[in-house]
């Protein structure tokens, strides 16, 4: 197996784990998932490939595809899993989280509506920062938009 390919997949690994706080091996998974060939991967090519127990990968695969990272499909005929990252994950992923950060307003702006002339600069900031947010990113293209 390419050194290289390893080492970049270390790098994702590291980023996830800092950045978003997701344990490396999940890190690892995602990572090899981007850039294996085939791009659908058994549990075993996948341990295989990062050094992962079993064990390890069963439940870090669940957090993947409870994220929307991840899908598991099985082929006619065989009993194997197979799993996969879809084209589109990262977008899927994304906008989700746009919408429940943005979803977020509803709740700065019904503390602005209690606390009415009192409230805190701190409240506020949060509502103008979360409205900034919503309107940026309704008005964004996506990465297959035209």
């Amino acid at each position: 197996m390419d050194e290289q390919l390893l080492d970049w997949v270390e790098r994702v690994s590291a980023f996830l784990t800092e950045q978003y706080g997701q344990p490396p091996i999940a890190g690892r998974i995602l990572g090899w998932l981007m850039i294996c060939d085939p791009p659908e991967q058994s549990a075993a090519q996948i341990a295989g490939a990062i050094a992962a127990s079993r064990a390890s990968l069963t439940s870090n695969m669940r957090l993947l595809v409870g994220a929307g990272l991840v899908s598991k499909r099985t082929r006619r005929g065989e009993r194997t899993t197979y799993f996969r990252m879809e084209d589109d994950a990262w977008e899927r992923v994304i906008r989700a989280r746009i919408a429940s950060l943005a979803s977020f307003r509803q709740l700065t702006k019904a503390g602005l509506d209690l606390a009415g002339r009192a409230d805190p600069a701190r409240l506020r900031d949060a509502d103008r920062a979360f409205a900034w947010m919503a309107e940026v990113f309704e008005q964004a293209k996506g990465p297959g938009d035209a």
